[in-house]
């Protein structure tokens, strides 16, 4: 409904945001900090799938890994807590590609220039992903059953977890979290036009809205608004309004309030009373101390304080990120299971071998798909033809 209007005088203007922060744009053009973190955060899932947890790792030791590594087993089973400071980061870096990708043009060109980032980002490696664990699976050699050619084809889409298809990647259930964080975005933020007071309401709404489907119960906007993950991608975003416009008072509540909803949920999802029956237990405040790192590392990016960290390797590090979290656990796992049962090699040798291998693999995803057909599929969905 509009505002009514009165005689009386002109309406009062709305504050203009604040411009960019200066100390920001002294900065480093790329962070490249964040890219090491990205990968960090990689790693620690990695470590958890290889030796923080059990099942199908577990057949590729021979013998449970708590076994394999008593001491450094109950750490890893903290690494499941990468996947929540990669929404963190992902809440940041959407924010900025948004904002880059607004350009000039209607809310459609808007759109569709943030709808062809995100394709061409995520897809080319996915699809090589889905490919090649299918393949190795196919092997007669490997023990590990490979889903359906149907399921495989389902999977091609993304769409798999919404519609109950068999995963060929065990991870991509995290991108659907991410597809769902995307369309939130761009349907609030990008369609209108980004702007600071644009972006703070997203993420008030946001947040609202994720306690109004935990009390109402409905499945609809559970699916819709992820109460459990929508914490630390406005956490994310916060960040990235720090980053953009410098200490704010708004954008720090949005930080602190999605740190709060956001270690409530990890310690809700991941915490249990101690069992033996349980492969690990990772005590609520051990939860809440990894979560609290998580925000502070992208913390640390956004005001600047890892600027020192501008090393290039760190650009390949980030680029690595990708690729490495789609293919290193199953085929992880294959690769466990013949280092280790077939060669009879020491354990941490097989962890080092198997992580060294799996970012091999990533570098030549990267270099082979991404940076192939990458390009090649954007000009496709950029074309005048594809307008």
């Amino acid at each position: 409904m509009s505002t009514p209007t009165t005689t009386a005088g002109p309406l009062p203007q709305a504050a203009p945001a604040p411009p960019p922060s200066p100390a920001r744009a002294r900065g480093p053009a790329r962070l490249r900090a964040l890219d090491g973190l990205r990968l960090l955060a990689a790693l620690m899932v990695a470590a958890y799938h290889f030796g923080g947890r059990d099942g199908e790792v577990g057949e590729a030791w021979g013998t449970s890994p708590a076994e394999q590594f008593p001491t450094l087993s109950p750490l890893f089973a903290y690494g499941c807590l990468g996947v929540q400071v990669f929404f963190v980061i992902s809440g940041f870096v959407i924010c900025m590609t948004g904002w880059r990708a607004a350009g000039t043009g209607d809310g459609v060109s808007r759109l569709r220039r943030f709808a062809v980032s995100r394709v061409t980002r995520l897809m080319p490696a996915y699809w090589a992903a889905i490919g090649l664990v299918t393949l190795v699976f196919a092997l007669p050699p490997v023990v590990y059953e490979a889903v359906s050619p149907s399921d495989v084809l389902v999977n091609l889409t993304m769409l798999q977890q919404p519609l109950g298809v068999d995963r060929v990647l065990g991870v991509c259930w995290t991108l659907w979290a991410e597809v769902r964080f995307y369309a939130l975005f761009a349907l609030c933020v990008v369609l209108p036009g980004p702007s600071r007071r644009r972006v703070v309401l997203f993420c008030a709404a946001w947040l609202l809205g994720t306690a109004l489907a935990e009390a109402s119960g409905s499945a609809l906007l559970d699916l819709v608004l992820m109460p459990e993950y929508a914490p630390f991608f406005t956490g994310g975003v916060g960040l990235y309004l720090v980053h953009r416009y410098g200490h704010d008072a708004t954008a720090w509540a949005i930080v602190g309030v999605s740190w709060l909803l956001g270690q409530h949920y990890a310690v809700r999802e991941l915490w249990h009373p101690p069992d033996p029956e349980f492969f690990s237990y990772r005590p609520s405040l051990g939860i809440i101390a990894v979560v609290t790192l998580g925000f502070a590392a992208v913390a640390a990016v956004a005001l600047g304080a890892l600027n020192w960290a501008d090393w290039r390797w760190l650009t390949t590090a980030g680029a690595l990120t990708y690729p490495f979290y789609l293919v290193h656990e199953h085929l992880g796992w294959v690769a466990i299971h013949l280092l280790h049962r077939g060669l009879a090699l020491p354990s941490w040798l097989v962890l080092l071998l198997t992580t060294a291998a799996m970012l091999l693999l990533a570098w030549l995803l990267h270099r082979g798909v991404e940076r192939t057909l990458g390009p090649r599929l954007k000009r496709a969905l950029t074309a005048p033809s594809a307008r």
